[in-house]
């Protein structure tokens, strides 16, 4: 009998391995060092294991998962009762066991010990570099306590269970869980930004209850226990707190009118929401809505530096990886001196991301005690938050170029990774409102410019020209609102080259001061300049 040839099909050749188990915090030395430095060195522990979940198969799974099968609304029953649910695959109700279980939302605040923001911060940048959409819950819930406290007798209901290392999605009242999220929902379809503009209204129930009637545009984590939100008294726009379910077991009138479907993001709902007689309490003075919020907000915005900082890093681990093993014209892909440019530039903005990032939760460590820290952290998070949010994307897009094709395909995290980036940049205040969220900062502490000022020139003689020229831009102020970012930027840049020149290698420091402060650079990652010393920046992040 004859044979039939069957034809064979290649291996799949000169291809990177999968990348496999790693533990995220014991190869970050840049991570470990700086959290020592910065206070915080008792997490480790806890950030070993962390750091073996974020490069686990299994994070990388569940976060494809709740990703790829994103949430669903349901507004009713069978019967046409009213059920503003919102389901979720169990990929991830397994992630928010995982980030609550561990504390993400609370260490901070229960720690009771010196560097807790830092360790708790060290515990979130590491859960940043495997899935995002679960962290706005776990931020919103980290920043609410602070917000609760202005009720002591609320804060004392919820404190327990929003505290607790514990998730429990089930909709009941309050005191009948193991453990709360809170989420916020404060703006509206005709104001966006502009919170004054808002015009849900308040109407006073008696027993310090309020009645909410209006809508808001975004809602986030709308599955949450409780929320803040802002609405109209006659003193103006003010604080108030929405608990989903009532004492009675009765569900408050929360109305989810969709899902919004959004470019990133995706296993994290968010929804518009109508409030029709809705039960809420009042949170701060009458008419200080804004302000009470921004509470809120500092915080959140402080966790959007350090996700940021991480997703900075998870990207560049995913080039690394692949270039160390892709060959290309006679050579693995890190040997090749243009790759190394490239990779060396991305390690710089990584590193100097991440040094901001933790001292600004040092600055939040030492706030209470400290008048130039409590300064610092005030101006400091909006310019962190701002430049962060403009380098994250690019850094994430970079990445995947060095990836190429593969990168661009579903099956690796970095097109997730890419479409999170700008969310960032959007939530809690767009470019411009942070600008201006520095220029009033300012303008309320003169004192937080000496601050800044100092922080910069810490870094030495080398740092004068830029702390001098700061000084002179804010010292304009006939154009100042225009020149915001211009002034930003130079802030942002300023206080991460002095962090880099106290910190960081010296060979990673001068690269870093010659592009970003010295103008030796181009206009896109890659264009270090001869002097720079690539190798030196690049010994600590060799990936194999």
């Amino acid at each position: 009998m004859n044979q039939i040839a069957v034809p064979t099909f290649a291996t799949a050749d000169n291809q990177p391995p999968a990348l496999g188990e790693f533990n995220a915090w014991s190869i970050d030395r840049v991570l470990v060092d700086t959290v020592k430095r910065e206070g915080g060195g008792w997490i480790e522990k806890e950030a070993l294991a962390m750091g073996a979940l974020a490069g686990s198969e299994r994070m990388r799974t569940l976060a494809a998962q709740a990703n790829r099968h994103t949430p669903e609304l349901v507004t009713h029953d069978a019967y046409g009762g009213r059920l503003d649910r919102v389901d979720y695959h169990p990929a991830y109700h397994e992630l928010m066991s995982l980030a609550f279980g561990a504390g993400l939302h609370s260490l901070a605040w229960t720690a009771k010990r010196d560097g807790a923001f830092v360790a708790r911060a060290a515990l979130y940048y590491l859960w940043n570099q495997g899935e995002n959409g679960v962290s706005c819950p776990v931020t919103m819930s980290f920043a609410a306590a602070h917000l609760l406290r202005h009720d002591p007798a609320l804060a004392a209901q919820w404190e327990p269970k929003l505290f607790a290392r514990d998730y429990d999605p089930r909709p009941l009242h309050v005191s009948q869980k193991r453990a709360a999220t809170i989420g916020m929902a404060m703006t509206e379809k005709q104001g966006g930004s502009d919170l004054r503009s808002n015009s849900t209204e308040a109407l006073a129930a008696g027993g310090g209850e309020y009645l909410l009637t209006g809508h808001k545009w975004f809602c986030s984590a709308p599955m949450s226990d409780g929320f803040f939100t802002l609405a109209r008294l006659d003193g103006g726009v003010t604080c108030f707190f929405v608990p989903r379910s009532l004492p009675d077991g009765t569900r408050n009138p929360f109305l989810l009118q969709r899902l919004k479907d959004k470019l990133g993001n995706r296993s994290n709902a968010s929804a518009e929401v109508e409030y029709q007689g809705t039960r809420a309490r009042l949170i701060g003075a009458e008419g200080r809505g804004i302000s009470t919020i921004i509470e809120m907000a500092h915080l959140t915005r402080f966790d959007i530096v350090i996700s940021n900082a991480a997703m900075m890093r998870a990207a560049l681990v995913q080039a690394l990886h692949h270039v160390s093993h892709r060959h290309a014209f006679g050579r693995r892909l890190v040997e090749q001196p243009l790759m190394r440019n490239v990779l060396a530039d991305l390690a710089l903005e990584w590193e100097a991301a991440t040094l901001l990032a933790f001292r600004l939760a040092s600055a939040s460590d030492h706030a209470a005690k400290d008048e130039r820290e409590r300064l610092l952290s005030r101006v400091m998070t909006p310019i962190a938050k701002y430049w962060s949010c403009k380098r994250a994307p690019a850094v994430a897009l970079e990445a995947m170029e060095c990836v190429g094709g593969s990168g661009y395909v579903e099956e690796l995290p970095l097109a997730r990774l890419y479409r999170e980036t700008p969310v960032n940049g959007i939530w809690e205040g767009s470019g411009n409102v942070i600008c201006l969220d520095v220029l009033r900062s300012i303008a309320r502490a003169p004192a937080s410019v000496e601050a800044l000022l100092a922080e910069i020139r810490a870094g030495g003689q080398r740092l004068a020209p830029a702390a001098d020229r700061l000084a002179n831009e804010l010292k304009d102020r006939a154009t100042i609102e225009e020149r915001s970012r211009r002034v930003v930027e130079l802030a942002a840049l300023a206080l991460q080259a002095s962090l880099m020149v106290r910190h960081a290698p010296a060979a990673a420091a001068d690269a870093f001061c010659a592009t970003r402060l010295d103008g030796d650079w181009g206009r896109a990652f890659g264009t270090l300049p001869a002097s720079a010393d690539r190798d030196a920046v690049l010994g600590r992040l060799e990936w194999e």
